[in-house]
């Protein structure tokens, strides 16, 4: 058989593209995953306590664009959940990003916003150039902040310290000036309610998909005929690394099971402090799950293992663009996706990008 297009890659960038392939256009998919399951890092199933997890840590759709809610809303009905998060620091436990709630927690006195942002100018560090993921924060909040929330956070879900990480890794971390507990402030947010892995059940449910898991690019690139490729993997892997290595930041979870209903009070929270782990995630917050038991998720950032974040450095960035070139000298091949895009992309802007892919594709052919 000829396929129209080879995907390889069932997460949100293959998916999308699938579905809209399959669907818009009428094309034969051969969408190939080296895992045993779709829906990428969004994956989730039932434990064997019977509680709903999600296998790579929390998972919240969220977006802005009206347009991209509405495609994804295709595919499932969310649960109306609305995330929060706690930071657990030595003494205290605060909300966050942080806000009026947090600093009045924090210092155990009122703040108004006006009082909120002169305690933050008395504070800020001029920075002449931002030019790393320090630099942005100490330039807005000051040492206090940066350490008691940034600093060891950043050193263990990166292994690198702020300063040797670009500024954008902080950049997706805002300040409030009100008393929005919220974690993000899209106006489009939740869990699907039977979850991430049926959604995508649903998104590639078409006679013109032909899914393989199990299935890596290299054990159908030259076994199998296909048109159009889109390559949603690491894009170092798909120039067999001919500039050197990529890295990419792993992250390893240990999952726990109590005999009671709640273990903390939100689906998230953050430990900046000492310990090794980055958060716990108690995931029948996040979908609205009843069950005498609860399971929750220690995180830790990892060296080795599945790639999960790109590592943003220059150095990084500028091997990179060696790659990117190369890719864009290609016809009819697309990299799509945090990994091949090598950006720290939520989900929405995953989407977002596989749509905006599509339509390249429809206009010129």
């Amino acid at each position: 058989m000829v396929y129209d297009c080879l995907i390889v890659g069932a997460g949100w960038a293959g998916c999308v593209l699938a579905e809209r392939l399959a669907n818009e256009l009428n094309q034969k998919v051969l969408l190939v995953e080296c895992r045993t399951h779709i829906a990428g890092n969004a994956y989730d199933a039932v434990d064997q306590h019977g509680i709903i997890v999600q296998r790579y840590g929390p998972h919240v759709f969220h977006t802005s664009a009206k347009h991209i809610w509405d495609y994804v809303s295709r595919f499932t009905t969310w649960n109306g959940y609305v995330h929060r998060v706690l930071a657990q620091l030595t003494d205290k436990t605060v909300s966050l990003p942080i806000s009026l709630d947090t600093m009045e927690r924090l210092y155990g006195r009122p703040f108004t916003a006006e009082q909120f942002r002169d305690f933050l100018e008395q504070r800020r560090v001029p920075v002449e150039t931002i030019a790393n993921a320090r630099d942005v924060v100490i330039s807005q909040v000051g040492w206090e902040l940066y350490e008691l929330f940034y600093e060891n956070y950043t050193r263990k879900q990166w292994g690198l310290s702020p300063e040797e990480l670009a500024p954008e890794v902080t950049r997706r971390l805002p300040v409030r000036f009100d008393r929005d507990t919220r974690y993000f402030d899209d106006p489009y947010q939740g869990v699907p309610e039977d979850g991430f892995t049926s959604l995508f059940e649903r998104m590639i449910d078409s006679p013109n998909i032909t899914l393989r898991l199990r299935t890596d690019y290299q054990s159908v690139a030259g076994s199998e005929r296909f048109g159009r490729l889109v390559y949603t993997g690491p894009i170092d892997e798909y120039f067999d690394c001919v500039y050197g290595r990529l890295p990419y930041r792993s992250v390893t979870f240990r999952f726990e099971t109590f005999e009671r209903e709640r273990f903390q009070a939100v689906g998230v929270v953050n430990y900046p402090g000492e310990q090794d782990y980055t958060r716990i995630t108690e995931f029948k917050h996040l979908t609205l799950q009843r069950h005498p038991k609860t399971t929750i998720c220690y995180e830790y950032g990892a060296a080795e293992g599945p790639p999960c974040y790109p590592v943003p450095t220059e150095a990084n960035r500028r091997l990179y663009e060696r790659y990117s070139a190369r890719a864009e000298a290609l016809d009819g091949v697309h990299f799509v996706g945090r990994l091949a895009q090598y950006e720290y992309l939520n989900m929405d802007q995953v989407v977002d990008r596989a749509l905006l892919v599509f339509e390249e594709i429809r206009t010129r052919g």
